[in-house]
């Protein structure tokens, strides 16, 4: 069983017992549960249920291990024969979770 859920704009793939990093939640503290309720797709063995937009009644349970950044990814811009160069580093604020269960009334 899995699902696909949307948090932060972006779509991740949702197993019991799997882990995921996703943008920042925020007011998630580490060791909270969190019930993510944006599911786009419900895989339940060999039955698909596909929402339009979302799938009603079925919501994702999630554990909150960490609130941490993530490594630096650095922006170089160099402009040649002109001697323009700038160097940007930025660190994206994320949230580790642990997929506890998805609760499904389909």
């Amino acid at each position: 069983m899995y699902a696909i859920i949307k948090t932060g704009g972006k779509q991740y793939k949702a197993e019991p017992g799997v882990s995921l990093v996703v943008e920042k939640l925020d007011k998630a503290e580490p060791g909270q549960e969190i019930v993510l309720d944006k599911v786009l797709l419900l895989a339940n063995d060999e039955k698909v249920s596909i929402g339009r937009p979302l799938v009603e009644g079925v919501s994702v349970v999630v554990k909150v291990i960490a609130q941490r950044k993530s490594p630096k990814i650095l922006v170089f811009k160099k402009k040649p024969k002109k001697g323009y160069k700038k160097l940007h580093g930025h660190r994206q604020y994320i949230t580790e979770l642990q997929v506890s269960r998805i609760n499904s009334w389909i």
